[in-house]
């Protein structure tokens, strides 16, 4: 049981709420349905709402219901179980994915709010006829390994990486495709490509909200596609974001969910996010 609650946190945190991180930023509030399929045709659902700077996202795992609340301004996230009446909760960390929408921190300085991150800036360059602000990235050693370093070249726009380059030689790239009309909104299609030296090419196809600031649709390379539909703009009830009366708190799994192994909600993972 306690290896699924743990699964079942990181899923949310690398998916559903960072498609939400942008539209957070923009001080826009919406509710949405949450749509995934997988390669299989397997279809699963489920709800989001974005407040003011509070997030809430509804959908049934292995036949239970999971609420997660996350609120910044509390500085706390929430995982609910309607059928028991019980929650967990820990510290809201901060946000590690690279999502349209966050160019206020992007543009001032990318490694902010990145512990073990330092970044210098280099100037200025197009990249795909778009103009960005080049980045030098260094990533502090750990006890056996050698400082990572990276360049970014980050969106003047969008506030979105457009490349970056490992030193281990890996790449991604993001390219603007057009703009398209989905779900009755107007849309930003980019297409992601990383490259990793001896491996194929993996794409990514992403369609991007400017009104909401964030990625609406996302499709992963093995066919599993991502999508927020019947988007609904408008203020939040404040209940939405709170623990009901009558709910026992219970005790987090060891190491915590977003702990040591997680994977960050980097610009080609999670379900819903450039």
């Amino acid at each position: 049981m306690k290896i699924a609650i743990l699964t079942i946190w990181r899923s949310l945190a690398v998916g559903l709420l960072a498609a939400a991180s942008g539209a957070v930023l923009a001080g826009t509030q919406f509710s949405a349905e949450v749509s995934q399929q997988g390669p299989q045709g397997k279809l699963s659902a489920g709800k989001l709402f974005v407040g003011d700077k509070r997030t809430r996202t509804e959908l049934s795992q292995q036949g239970q219901q999971i609420i997660q609340i996350t609120d910044e301004g509390r500085g706390v996230e929430w995982m609910l179980f309607p059928d028991r009446k019980k929650y967990m909760e820990r510290p809201l960390g901060g946000s590690g994915g690279a999502i349209p929408g966050t160019r206020s921190i992007q543009a001032k300085d990318p490694c902010s709010g990145m512990p073990g991150l330092t970044c210098r800036q280099l100037g200025e360059e197009k990249i795909n006829g778009r103009m960005a602000v080049k980045w030098e990235m260094v990533a502090s050693a750990s006890h056996s390994e050698q400082p990572m370093k990276s360049t970014q070249w980050i969106d003047k726009e969008r506030g979105v990486p457009l490349r970056q380059e490992m030193s281990d030689g890996q790449t991604t790239e993001l390219k603007f495709v057009a703009t398209e009309k989905l779900n009755g909104r107007q849309a930003e299609k980019w297409e992601l490509v990383a490259t990793m030296p001896g491996r194929p090419e993996m794409r990514t196809f992403q369609w991007f909200d400017p009104a909401l600031e964030l990625t609406v649709r996302q499709e992963l390379p093995g066919g599993m596609v991502s999508e927020l539909k019947n988007i609904r703009v408008g203020k939040q009830p404040d209940d939405l974001f709170e623990i009901p009366t009558g709910y026992e708190r219970i005790t987090m799994p060891p190491g915590g969910p977003g702990g040591p192994g997680v994977p960050p909600a980097g610009p080609e993972g999670g379900a819903i996010k450039p």
